[in-house]
């Protein structure tokens, strides 16, 4: 007496498509911003020996293996070197410095990461950008990713192996 078992075929492990899930890419971590309204004369003016003074008595370690970025929330004009000295004591002790706010520095930190990635590693892939997840992963990554695998891929898709939506095919 024979008996047939049924297999379960795993279909998407067998297709050849590649998940990528951007929230890998998300800083795992503090995120922190060091705003340069605290330091300005009257909220308008930055008087660089008093600023100086300040950075230098400070007590960066509330900034140590955090994500930061340098903004400033007031309307004021801020020298290119006021940014230059912050980040002069941020990136040693900083897993990573960025102009910006919260927003933007995520958004940098997503191209950075994105950028690092071989976009010739998936030759001739078929590539699915995974979406929804526990993160916001901002629509920078996934415009960055879409520009990093492009030259490279056969297709890339959008969402979940069983529910995609095509977003390129070489032809």
């Amino acid at each position: 007496m024979l008996v047939m078992e049924d297999m379960i075929v795993n279909k998407v492990a067998d297709s050849g498509l590649m998940t990528i899930d951007l929230e890998d890419y998300y800083p795992k971590g503090n995120i922190k911003i060091f705003d340069l309204k605290d330091y300005l004369f009257m909220g308008l003016i930055l008087k660089e020996k008093d600023f100086r003074a300040a950075l230098q008595n400070m007590a960066w370690e509330e900034y140590q293996e955090a994500y930061v970025g340098i903004t400033c929330s007031a309307d004021a004009i801020i020298p290119a070197w006021a940014y230059m000295l912050v980040a002069s004591y941020l990136q040693p002790i900083a897993k990573e410095v960025s102009v910006g706010d919260e927003k933007t520095l995520v958004n940098n930190i997503f191209i950075k990461r994105i950028g690092a990635i071989n976009g010739a590693d998936f030759a001739d892939k078929r590539v699915i950008v995974k979406g929804c997840g526990d993160v916001q992963v901002p629509e920078t990554a996934y415009l960055e990713i879409t520009n990093t695998l492009r030259p490279h891929v056969k297709s890339i898709m959008y969402g979940e192996a069983c529910s995609n939506v095509p977003v390129y095919k070489r032809k």
